[in-house]
């Protein structure tokens, strides 16, 4: 699929992934929402890029350079046979040095990079999940739903409008689910058109495919900004037992963030965080300078 620059086209260039996980229950519905290897926030951004190919090839040069550099000879994730940086960026493989160079190629990007997301508490949503089934022991929770709701969700906000939408969603394990995603991206379209009384051009505007970001370098530059998000909602325990969350790589790309929108915050529909209410850790968490130590 060609990708010329959308400035030409008027086609907006759109790259989705995800962070976390939409998973709240193991075995015999136990909860496992923040456990170990199970996720407390689960997030979907959407990145605007002007000009995919030009950014896919900066980001592949960079990669380049990068397995060139004696430095990093002998490093494992820049094994081959490991399949991690040595084939593509990935913000939780890669070192903090690689970080840092994929960064800073980011932000000097600029203008060309526009990035929202839909953040939800899955402790609020398990609590929903609870609710209902005290009214309807039949209904079972299934993962994809609250995937497909803040898809809905994401798209259906008024960012920036174009005569043509080409989405790039990443793959989510081994199933293809295009057609989950048209049907949520539709959703999003009526929901549009109800709440701004005019429409974006329907199904005929929109193309989607879902792909890997071994595949579409781009979703490698949209993982990066949902890892930074990422965080500063997850804690992360340190060697002295210490809960840190971070908010330095928000800050950094916040130029190019346009809009978070925390859905189970403030109010009732969430919090919007903007250029006008910049999120941090102090107007999400209030807790910057603090450290948990964690209970004996």
């Amino acid at each position: 699929m060609s990708m010329s620059a959308s400035r030409e086209t008027d086609t907006l260039f759109i790259f989705v992934d995800e962070a976390g996980d939409s998973t709240l229950f193991a075995n015999r519905r136990r909860s496992i929402v923040g456990a170990h290897g199970c996720s407390r926030y689960f997030i979907i951004g959407k990145l605007e890029v002007d000009d995919p190919a030009g950014l896919s090839h900066r980001m592949t040069e960079l990669r380049r350079e990068l397995l060139a550099h004696p430095y990093f000879q002998g490093v494992p994730s820049f094994d081959p046979a490991r399949k991690k940086t040595s084939v593509m960026f990935h913000a939780k493989d890669d070192l903090p040095e690689v970080r840092y160079q994929v960064f800073d190629l980011l932000v000097r990007e600029g203008d060309n990079l526009r990035f929202h997301a839909v953040v939800s508490d899955k402790e609020a949503v398990l609590k929903t999940v609870r609710e209902r089934n005290a009214s309807d022991p039949g209904y079972h929770y299934h993962h994809n739903e609250l995937y497909d709701r803040l898809m809905r969700l994401l798209f259906g906000k008024f960012h920036r409008l174009a005569d043509d939408y080409e989405v790039c969603v990443a793959r989510r394990g081994d199933r293809d689910r295009n057609e989950a995603l048209r049907n949520a991206i539709d959703h999003a379209e009526r929901d549009f058109e109800a709440t701004f009384g005019f429409g974006r051009g329907g199904q005929d505007a929109w193309k989607i495919r879902v792909s890997a970001p071994r595949n579409d370098v781009c979703l490698q530059a949209a993982d990066y900004f949902l890892w930074a998000i990422q965080r500063l909602y997850e804690p992360r325990t340190d060697n002295s037992g210490n809960s840190l969350r971070e908010d330095r790589f928000v800050k950094l790309l916040w130029p190019q963030i346009g809009e978070i929108h925390d859905l189970n915050y403030g109010t009732a529909y969430g919090t919007f965080f903007n250029k006008q209410r910049p999120l941090s850790l102090e107007a999400r968490f209030a807790e910057v300078g603090k450290q948990t130590k964690k209970k004996p």
